[in-house]
């Protein structure tokens, strides 16, 4: 059964679209509909369903809007409304279907067919993104896995010189000049990194140990192969030299 939550501002409607949805098909489960796009934001950030029946014209805010609205993406979007000119817009906004009300037996077929091989697709996805992002905790490996602007980055923990923070990100530098901004905390950052080669030297840095070329004591500094100093915290200090 697919689990499915209904959007439509007009309670006629909506229990009419839930009618529909039920006995063309044996196939569809309303866990929830909602008059209020609003309330129906809320409870998708919090729960991610099968598939979402959106009504196009609502007042507060149009079935577009509320696509754009949308912090969880990670399930069908089909437009469901009385007026066909807004096909086109509805698979320009990544919706996967567009059903014209009153709805058509074969039409809803299609739709569900479509619903489930977007979820199969998107299942096989999920799982390849969780072995790859659990692939740097291999003991055998070298390479750390990052997720970063919609994709996976595979970076080799000997190319990295250091982490820096700034705030709620971070940025990685590369020993061949590239930075890799993440939004990360420099805490999760840390947790992604070898602990036998990097070290969290400063509340605000990481470091590669086996790149730094100086210590020095007296300013409380360590110089990298890139020439890049980088301040050692006093409460780091003594951690890091049973390091060294």
């Amino acid at each position: 059964m697919l689990e499915a939550v209904i959007v439509d501002d007009e309670i006629k409607a909506l229990q009419s679209l839930s009618w529909e949805l039920t006995n063309l098909s044996d196939e569809v489960d309303i866990v929830a509909s909602f008059t209020d796009a609003h309330e129906a934001l809320a409870y998708l950030e919090r729960n991610t369903p099968d598939c979402l029946f959106l009504d196009i014209e609502m007042p507060a805010m149009d079935g577009f809007q509320f696509i754009k609205s949308l912090k969880n993406k990670d399930f069908p979007v089909v437009i469901t409304t009385a007026y066909n000119q807004y096909a086109l817009q509805a698979l320009k906004n990544e919706a996967i279907d567009y059903l014209l009300k009153p709805i058509d037996t074969d039409d809803l077929q299609v739709t569900i067919a479509k619903i489930k091989k977007f979820n199969a697709k998107n299942l096989t996805v999920n799982k390849l993104e969780k072995i790859l992002l659990n692939f740097n905790s291999e003991s055998h490996s070298k390479k750390i896995t990052i997720n970063t602007d919609g994709k996976l980055l595979f970076l080799n923990s000997d190319d990295i010189l250091y982490a820096e923070s700034d705030g709620n990100y971070s940025t990685i530098f590369l020993s061949d000049g590239q930075k890799i901004l993440l939004t990360k905390k420099l805490k999760e950052v840390n947790t992604l990194l070898p602990k036998t080669s990097f070290f969290r030297i400063h509340n605000s840095y990481i470091i590669n140990l086996n790149k730094i070329k100086e210590f020095l004591k007296t300013d409380g500094y360590v110089v990298l192969e890139s020439n890049h100093k980088i301040p050692v915290s006093r409460q780091k200090k003594s951690d890091f030299l049973d390091m060294l």
